[in-house]
């Protein structure tokens, strides 16, 4: 167990059982995932342009998303179903159970208040599992685009 600085909660560190798993916690990314670049790729394609991994601020917290389109201000979440706890394919470790299943819950309860914070503040949220396919996800955030009002993929070029 370790204290963070400036923080009185205690957060259990998970520790790795072997060079394998040591190798593979590293490789876990915050940002840049293969789902994430696969939509802002779609995206841009299709001609929208978004920026990446900003701090917004709202209602007190400062959640980040992975592609936000502040003209409209549309917030998109691309959630891997292991760390955000899928409905369908999360699975829960079954070894170190007291590191794994408070950090799990504690996601899910960041990502409702982040979530209810943006909407509060006037922002629409789209949540993408990663298992969506590419199609669908696009669509899914080009029609919250077009209920915030923007009319094409190009008119946010125009100032």
């Amino acid at each position: 167990m370790s204290t963070r600085p400036n923080d009185r909660t205690t957060v259990a560190v998970p520790v790795a059982r072997s060079a394998g798993v040591a190798k593979s916690m590293r490789g876990n990314r915050r940002k840049d995932t293969s789902p994430e670049r696969g939509v802002r790729s779609a995206l841009h394609r299709r001609g929208w342009r978004f920026r990446v991994d900003i701090r917004l601020s709202a209602g007190g917290r400062r959640p980040r998303p992975d592609v936000v389109f502040t003209r409209w201000r549309v917030a998109v979440f691309i959630d891997g179903c292991f760390w955000h706890v899928c409905p369908e394919h999360g699975s829960r470790p079954k070894t170190n159970t007291a590191y794994w299943g408070p950090k799990l819950d504690r996601n899910v309860e960041r990502d409702a208040l982040d979530q209810q914070a943006l909407t509060a503040d006037g922002w629409r949220v789209v949540r993408i599992w990663e298992h969506v396919a590419l199609v669908d996800a696009v669509a899914e955030i080009e029609a919250a685009l077009h209920l915030a009002g923007a009319t094409s993929a190009r008119s946010d070029l125009n100032p």
